[in-house]
């Protein structure tokens, strides 16, 4: 049974969190550029993001499935690092994650939720589009002059 729980102070598998993620976005690299952030992070700058992000992991007892950071902004709650481990992919795992995101965005009384995509994984604009997002702008990282990412929103009913 996968089992959300949110990240409190007591969490101490910051290894094993990040690890999660870089395989997690493994695929992406050689396909999307700039090259992820994720390569940027190490356990103690992803424990100073929990620090100030609502971090949530998804759990099937000891193994770490999947997790998503949420940040409270304006209007919105903004989804980053949403990510879950390759071998469980297409086990809904993903979903649990944005319907944690979702009872976090009522809980502060934030009517969409808002996230970023690159611009070249069409599969996961197809899986947000899925999940109910919509695509509202595009943007480009610094020092690019062409699109890098696509921002997706949710409003929720």
């Amino acid at each position: 049974m996968t089992e959300i729980i949110r990240i409190d102070p007591d969490f101490g598998r910051w290894d094993d969190l990040l690890s999660l993620i870089l395989d997690a976005f493994a695929y992406m690299d050689g396909i999307i550029d700039p090259p992820s952030s994720a390569h940027r992070m190490t356990a103690a700058s992803l424990a100073a993001k929990a620090r100030v992000e609502i971090a949530s992991v998804a759990l099937q007892g000891e193994t770490l499935l999947g997790c998503i950071f949420c940040r409270p902004e304006i209007e919105s709650l903004y989804i980053g690092k949403l990510a879950v481990r390759p071998a469980f992919q297409g086990r809904g795992i993903g979903r649990l994650l944005l319907e944690t995101a979702e009872a976090l965005a009522r809980e502060q009384h934030l009517p969409v939720l808002r996230l970023e995509t690159r611009i070249e994984l069409v599969e996961n604009h197809a899986a947000f589009a899925r999940w109910g997002f919509v695509r509202t702008a595009e943007n480009a990282h610094p020092g690019f002059s062409r699109p890098t990412s696509i921002e997706m929103r949710k409003t929720l009913a």
